[in-house]
């Protein structure tokens, strides 16, 4: 599962003569060259236009100073070998560290361009020292960056799981059901609150299972196993494309890949024969 790794030390202020990784954006693709996929380095990203100037820390993987910088989304392609890769492509190419830490600075610079400007009163945005904060030089106002809680959660009947394709997924996988809190919710009430809505069931018994941070664009998914109360699967269809149980003897379907916590999840869960 994507995780940052336990050396990794998350850093406010940059490290001059630290050797780097610099992840550079344009939207949710990272630059790398072509074709061993090496982050460039600072001379190259000056050499390609990379407007290092606004880059922001995001702190020490073993050695190397990581920072996170980005172009406009209008960006000409760049040239000298390399190439801007979609984040989701890397998985599996780029080392698995690595790839955790630049799903952290995706974060970090989609945060630091979407705040250039203040979102009260227009005015420039400044960086803050010794936390991560831009603060309006007019009137004040803070941002920090945007972290969106996402519940998830797989249903057990019996011994069989619920397993749902999103009508929106770009991979068509099944995967267990998930959604986003609203204001005021607990995580709890939003577990009850979304398999109602997606299928039409009731839920008791809620346990934690684990969290992860998750990049697309800032979610953090809080995950959790439930049994089954009552009710027929009904799918939500602007959701939910299908929604089905799976027990003992059925084949599964192809679901999310161990990268992400539903993998993980739907794992530990198998029913007894397909385990």
């Amino acid at each position: 599962m994507l995780v940052t790794p336990s050396h990794f030390v998350a850093l406010h202020a940059p490290q001059p003569g630290a050797p780097e990784h610099i992840f550079v954006f344009r939207g949710g693709a990272l630059l790398v060259r072509e074709p061993d996929l090496a982050l460039p380095t600072e001379a190259e990203c000056l050499a390609l236009g990379v407007p290092l100037a606004d880059s922001r820390p995001v702190g020490m993987l073993g050695p190397h100073y990581c920072r996170a910088a980005w172009v406009e989304a209008d960006a000409a392609e760049p040239a000298g070998g390399f190439a801007f890769r979609p984040l989701r492509s890397l998985f599996g190419a780029l080392a698995t560290d690595l790839m955790a830490v630049a799903g952290r600075a995706f974060q970090v610079a989609e945060w630091a361009r979407t705040h250039r400007f203040c979102g009260a009163c227009g005015g420039l945005m400044e960086a803050l020292a010794g936390e991560r904060c831009m603060r309006c030089t007019a009137c004040g106002h803070a941002a920090y960056p945007r972290i969106s809680p996402a519940m998830m959660v797989l249903v057990r009947k019996g011994e069989a799981i619920l397993l749902a394709r999103n009508a929106a997924s770009p991979t068509g996988r099944f995967s267990a059901l998930a959604g986003f809190l609203e204001a005021g919710e607990s995580v709890e009430d939003a577990v009850h609150r979304e398999v109602f809505e997606e299928v039409g069931l009731r839920v008791r018994d809620l346990r934690y299972f684990g969290s992860q941070s998750w990049p697309f664009p800032h979610s953090l998914m809080i995950a959790f196993t439930a049994e089954w109360a009552g009710g027929e699967i009904t799918v939500d269809a602007r959701e939910i494309a299908e929604a089905r149980w799976f027990g003992p003897g059925d084949p599964l379907p192809e679901f999310a890949t161990g990268v992400s916590i539903s993998g993980e999840l739907i794992r530990a869960n198998l029913p007894r024969a397909a385990a």
